[in-house]
């Protein structure tokens, strides 16, 4: 039974932890809280299962044509509504709070477009749902490929803003905007950049759990409050922080659903979230 939720809580943990790396960078770097990015993560879900029953085409081929296209969907979203927010904003906190209002909006404005194409039904899709043994555990193929899809996202992420010259102004914008201009980095370019990479993660997210869970259109709170937690226990703009935290997220969801009663999963994330906010409000990974 351990070895059985130890696995199954690591691929559930690995989609939790891409999900909300996108968040972390949209907020870490653009400073903006997005409340609609569970709503992003579920149109990557429903574009992926359109896409699988009416074209026929495979969901890991849909997903290379996804994850650039939520980039340019996040390109134009920071471009047409959050640039002028970032503009206008002058007093400490003005961004943040500008920016929470209008992605309030923009929840309603998404979910209302979700549930006009797609309907309020719950959506899954059959798609190499057959098991297969690792270490002794039947787990479904679809799940281990979503799993890998995380781990390999992921995984370039922090590469890349750990050992290239592109993730060096990255995270020189996300320590030090107001002094990043002094050595010749165009702000506004790195922020649209960091939130149309968070928008890609989103939708990527939500096609690799189309792959193996049912979703509604409504759902998108859930996604949005799962993001948020981790961010807030990784530390926010931390980056390996969010992927310890979206992992372990998920073995806690796991061990809770097999061991006490699934109805409480929701109920232990948040009695976690809530010691941590409590006990060490900077995250579990953020610097004092």
């Amino acid at each position: 039974m351990i070895l059985t939720t130890l696995i199954l809580g690591l691929v559930l943990g690995s989609t939790y932890a891409l999900l909300a790396l996108g968040l972390t960078l949209q907020y870490g770097i653009a400073r903006i809280m997005n409340l609609a990015y569970g709503e992003l993560t579920l149109v990557g879900a429903f574009v992926l299962v359109a896409i699988f029953q009416q074209l026929s085409l495979s969901p890991l081929l849909a997903m290379v044509l996804i994850a650039p296209a939520g980039y340019a969907m996040g390109w134009a979203l920071y471009q047409v509504m959050m640039r002028p927010l970032v503009k206008r904003s002058g007093a400490a906190g003005r961004l943040e709070v500008d920016s929470i209002l209008a992605t309030f909006g923009l929840l309603f404005l998404i979910q209302g477009l979700l549930l006009m194409f797609f309907g309020a039904n719950f959506t899954s899709i059959s798609y190499l749902d057959r098991g297969i043994n690792v270490l002794g555990v039947s787990v479904a193929l679809n799940r281990l490929i979503a799993f890998g899809i995380c781990v390999v996202a992921g995984g370039a992420l922090v590469l890349a803003l750990a050992k290239t010259r592109w993730g060096l102004v990255m995270r020189a914008v996300a320590l030090t905007p107001g002094s990043a201009p002094l050595v010749g980095i165009d702000v506004n370019k790195v922020a649209r950049q960091g939130f149309a990479i968070g928008t890609a993660l989103a939708v990527t997210a939500g096609a690799s759990v189309a792959m193996y869970q049912t979703f509604s259109a409504t759902d998108g709170v859930v996604f949005t409050m799962k993001a948020l937690v981790i961010v807030i226990m990784g530390g926010v703009g931390n980056v390996k922080g969010a992927l310890i935290a979206g992992v372990a997220l998920g073995l806690l969801e796991t061990f809770v659903a097999t061991a006490i009663d699934p109805g409480l999963t929701l109920a232990a994330t948040f009695a976690i979230f809530l010691v941590v906010l409590l006990w060490r409000p900077q995250g579990l990974f953020g610097a004092r």
